[in-house]
Order: C-alpha cells, then structure tokens, then sequence
C-alpha cells in the first residue's frame, strides 16, 4: 500500500480548495470523469469530491457570480499529488485514450506534471513527487525549474499487464495551491509573517515558491497574467478559499491574504 505523500506530513499541509461555480453539478461531474473523485457529500448547492473519504474540493454553485478574469488575483490551479509515479503514468495513458485536451507537460526536477483546466476555466495540475532524498537542496531552498515532460520515462514506470487508471487513489491529496497574485514579493512577505512558510525557490521576481517542513511548495504565487493586481472580486467564480492544516493550530482561524483570497487554517485530524 503507497503511504501518503510527504506533503501532508509536514507541519502545514494543503487541505482542501474552494470553488464558486455556475454551475456546480456539471463541475464536480468533470472532477470525478477526469480525475476519479468521489462525492463525499452535498450540502445547500455545495459538493464535496475527493478520494480516500478525504474532503479535497468543495464546489459552491452561484448563478450570479461574474466569470473569473485570468488577470485578477486568484487561482493559478490546484494541485493534486497523486502518491506514486505509476499512478501519473495511468493517469497520462487515459488521458490519450479519451483525447483529452491537456495545456503542458512538465519535469520539475523535484515532480513530473501535468495541467489541464476544468470547464470554467480552473487550473489544474495532477502530478507525482520524485523521492524528497533525490531533491537537490540550494542556497535559498530547492532547486525547481521547468523542462518537458518524458512521457516514454513515465509510462516506464508501469509494470506489464497493469489494470490502468481507476481513478484518484485513496491517498490522493492537494499537494499545492499556485495563486495568481499582483506581486509575489508582497506575497512572500505575506506567507513568511501570517503563516510562517519558508521560501523555498523562486523563479526571479515573478514567481515565489513556499512551504513548511522542507516540501518543495505548498503555496505558488505567481503574477505572469497578474502583475499589478488589486484586490480580487469575491463576487466571481473560481477560487473561494484554501485551507490550509495545521499540526500546531489549536481552533479553526481564517486569514485574508494581500487581495483578498481567503486562507483556513484548521488543526490538523
């Protein structure tokens, strides 16, 4: 059995991500089509998806929220990490077989990735963590950086006769939250003094990496599509929050970052 990845073992971990959608319903069917998620629950026009019994979305319909503008503050994507290679290998072949539309593919050094967006524009990223030992450490953090995608070194990594993709394992989580932000200095500043993260690499001045516990990021914060941004309008779809858990939080507490963007923090179960 794969244990869970070395992300939620850290002090401060992703819980789970926020959605405001139009329409709810068709969104949290395209995450469990495309990603295998299971509806844990349903409350008020909100759906909870995710896998394990683990709440990692939860998707709140609003008909009147404006449609969310890629060069405001918000979501960059949400990342879900899944716990081994072989399973972003399965995910990669069923990917082709259902032709779906797929926006890059890339090596991390410290990951292997994979992005798409749901159908109301939401980035996502479904990845796998090379082994922590194999990251090589660096002055400021961890040596991250962007290369293609090796999809005949991935699909190696499954073994013959494999039964292929069956959705999200149990042990599937949010690895990762990439914000888009209007600075990600400011951010960072943020991150460090609210919640008290680590820079862990950045890609010069657009782009920040944070995290806890020596994970290569929990949080992203980039401003290629937003530099400049102001505070975010709450009245759009997209992003509604991201919770964050805590080992040391002792009561649920909620933050608001630089523009607007809701932060929960929990304690850990």
């Amino acid at each position: 059995m794969s244990a869970f990845p070395f992300a939620v073992t850290t002090p401060v971990s992703v819980g789970s991500v926020g959605l405001k959608a139009h329409d709810a319903h068709e969104l949290a069917a395209f995450y469990a089509d495309i990603l295998g998620l299971q509806e844990i629950g349903s409350d008020n026009g909100s759906i909870a998806l995710g896998a394990g019994g683990r709440t990692l979305l939860e998707i709140a319909q609003d008909r009147a929220a404006e449609p969310d503008n890629p060069r405001e503050a918000g979501l960059f994507h949400t990342a879900f990490l899944l716990p081994e290679r072989a399973d972003l290998a399965r995910w990669a072949l069923f990917a082709r077989d259902r032709n779906m539309r797929l926006e890059g593919a890339s090596d991390h050094l410290v990951s292997e990735a994979i992005y798409l967006s749901d159908p109301e524009g939401n980035g996502i990223e479904i990845y796998a963590d090379r082994a922590p030992e194999s990251w090589t450490k660096t002055a400021d953090g961890i040596a991250m950086a962007t290369e293609r995608l090796d999809f005949g070194n991935l699909l190696s990594a499954l073994p013959d006769g494999d039964a292929g993709w069956q959705g999200a394992p149990d042990k599937t989580v949010i690895g990762h939250v990439h914000l888009r932000v209007g600075d990600p200095g400011v951010a960072e500043a943020w991150w460090h003094e609210a919640q008290g993260f680590d820079t862990m690499a950045r890609y010069g001045s657009q782009a920040v990496f944070l995290a806890t516990g020596g994970y290569h990021h929990h949080i992203g914060a980039n401003n290629w599509h937003s530099a400049g941004a102001e505070a975010r309008n709450s009245n759009s779809t997209g992003l509604s929050w991201v919770e964050l858990k805590s080992r040391n939080a002792k009561a649920e507490k909620e933050f608001v970052d630089p523009w607007g963007t809701v932060i929960r923090v929990s304690p850990t179960n």
